[in-house]
């Protein structure tokens, strides 16, 4: 059984990881958003699974609902927000890289006190 590993935000699950890949599953509670963040090593892609999401990428707006995708640069300014009041956000994120550390965040602005 995989690991849930729990977050402010909701949580996610590592579902595979290669050499060059790593494979997750996360959940967003609803009202909740990600720290507004960026990634040296490593580039992202999401596909909506279930919910809609707000996307924010250099401080540009973007929404995509079930079905749909958005792929997120190396070294790009973003995060998700879930507006739902009622309903979970899920999506898969695929990251493509050289490193895939959670110390490969650089936090921007985060609601939950994680600036670094």
């Amino acid at each position: 059984m995989k690991k849930i590993i729990t977050k402010p935000w909701g949580n996610y699950t590592v579902l595979s990881k290669g050499n060059n890949f790593l494979l997750k599953k996360l959940i967003v509670k609803p009202g909740q958003i990600l720290s507004y963040q960026s990634h040296q090593y490593r580039s992202e892609h999401w596909v909506i699974i279930s919910g809609k999401a707000t996307v924010i990428i250099n401080d540009k707006n973007h929404y995509i609902c079930k079905k749909e995708n958005i792929f997120i640069p190396q070294r790009a300014k973003h995060r998700v927000l879930n507006e739902s009041k009622t309903k979970n956000l899920i999506l898969i994120e695929v990251q493509t890289g050289t490193k895939f550390l959670e110390s490969d965040i650089k936090r921007y602005s985060d609601i939950y006190g994680r600036l670094k």
